[in-house]
């Protein structure tokens, strides 16, 4: 086995779970980063992972106080506005696991297990074309976002390949992710109040990524033993 830098990109689909699940349905991730194998194949990664989802529950209630009774906003040109609402946010994380090597042939693969902590931030954004409807955007989107943030747990448990060839490498498996989060905001304006509480944010899903080793030694040689 040998010590390498592993630059990498990363996606996931994730299913909403805990608290999530009131104003979010599935989301997915992009994300980069950067790990280090040792020779002992223990492995410390660096990696900020970018959210977005297109499921908004509980929209129209939401944003009741600037709709009408048919469920649309009045921009200020007098006509109905056009808006769509995304699930935005980010999640950067520092962890730390073992790749358990299976196959004797590639002392550089194997089962990889990880865990460690990070920050989680998500919000609703509220996209109006041509910011047309003043109260939904700007300093008024604010108090409609439910921008939370907090400490963040992440686990995962995958196989990891790092082959001979610097474009064959890549690990896949589970992710989980439990975040304890608190509203960033001063006011909810359809809740006419601050919150105060913490939620408790879950994620699971499935995760791979690509990287590219840099190492001062091929491994080649270990293969053909």
């Amino acid at each position: 086995a040998v010590a390498a830098f592993l630059p990498s990109v990363n996606y996931a689909f994730q299913v909403a779970g805990g608290d999530m699940t009131v104003e979010y349905g599935n989301n997915s991730t992009i994300g980069a980063g950067v790990k280090y194998k040792t020779a002992a194949n223990w492995i410390w990664s660096l990696d900020v992972n970018f959210i977005f989802g297109s499921t908004i529950k509980n929209a129209d209630s939401i944003l009741s106080m600037v709709e009408t009774d048919n469920h649309f906003i009045i921009d200020g040109n007098g006509t109905y506005a056009l808006y769509s609402l995304y699930e935005r946010g980010y999640n950067a994380n520092i962890s730390v696991g073992k790749i358990i090597n299976v196959f004797k042939s590639n002392p550089n693969s194997g089962l990889m297990l990880t865990g460690g902590v990070g920050l989680l931030v998500h919000r609703m954004k509220i996209d109006n074309q041509h910011r047309t409807a003043p109260q939904i955007v700007g300093d008024y989107a604010k108090g409609y976002d439910r921008l939370r943030a907090g400490l963040s747990l992440n686990e995962f448990v995958g196989y990891f390949y790092m082959g001979k060839s610097k474009l064959v490498n890549f690990y896949a498996g589970f992710e989980f992710v439990q975040g304890f989060t608190t509203s960033q905001r001063d006011w909810i304006f359809d809740q006419m109040k601050k919150d105060t509480g913490t939620q408790l944010d879950l994620f699971y899903g499935i995760k791979v990524g690509w990287f590219l080793p840099v190492y001062n030694r091929a491994p080649d040689a270990f293969y053909y033993n």
